[in-house]
């Protein structure tokens, strides 16, 4: 296992402006919707509890909001495993 080395103390003193700004700044922060999502067959239904703001932000980006919370978990699993779960 990964041992976390996150300044969370750091993290939780950013605004939504420092993250938007560095988020605008990185590179490889390209838009979800321009990597071409697509629902991927034989998906599980299941109950998850998520922090509200964390389902609010998913919600609110309208229609499809399930499908891109699947892309950020994916791509933190492949991250993770070094791509031997890759899907495609």
């Amino acid at each position: 296992m990964v041992k976390d080395k996150t300044n969370w103390h750091a993290v939780d003193a950013l605004s939504d402006a420092d993250i938007a700004s560095a988020v605008a700044n990185d590179p490889d922060a390209a838009p979800l919707e321009a990597e071409g999502l697509r629902p991927i067959g034989n998906k599980q239904s299941i109950s998850i509890r998520l922090s509200p703001d964390v389902l609010n932000y998913f919600r609110s980006s309208g229609k499809g909001w399930q499908t891109r919370l699947e892309s950020v978990l994916r791509e933190y699993m492949e991250r993770m495993s070094g791509d031997q779960h890759k899907h495609s």
